[in-house]
């Protein structure tokens, strides 16, 4: 197993509203950004549902000069009805969020779990501040 030193959560950055499910994402991530597959290690959508994607034993590319050392997790939504930057999570993804986030701690428990805005200032990703909300 490699070694995860970060636990990135990211958002979809899509609007109210309008679906972005994981086959969605995984294609898009392999049609417009030349992946392999989707970039995360794993993809929430707005029902709850925990979708895996890379294996966690793979490198992921969903932030760049971080992917070796860290596990990305995304949620469906991110921005407002008008494209802004909004936390859009149902709270059934807060729930499975929470509860994913647990076991990764469990299983990496040295990792610190952060949004993608700590490590990219210029990006409002995860649109929330996770690194306070998962002081876990």
């Amino acid at each position: 197993m490699r070694t995860v030193t970060l636990i990135v959560v990211h958002c979809s950055a899509t609007r109210e509203g309008q679906s972005f499910d994981f086959e969605q994402c995984r294609r898009d991530h392999i049609r417009h950004r030349r992946f392999r597959d989707i970039g995360y290690h794993f993809y929430l959508t707005r029902d709850g549902e925990i979708h895996r994607g890379r294996p966690l034993e793979q490198v992921g590319a969903h932030c760049r000069n971080h992917n070796r050392h860290s596990i990305g997790v995304c949620y469906e939504g991110g921005l407002d009805r008008q494209g802004q930057p909004k936390d859009t999570r149902t709270l059934e993804q807060k729930a499975s969020l929470v509860a994913l986030l647990r076991e990764l701690k469990r299983m990496f428990p040295q990792a610190l779990i952060v949004g993608h805005r700590d490590l990219n200032p210029m990006k409002a990703c995860p649109c929330f501040e996770a690194a306070k909300e998962y002081l876990f």
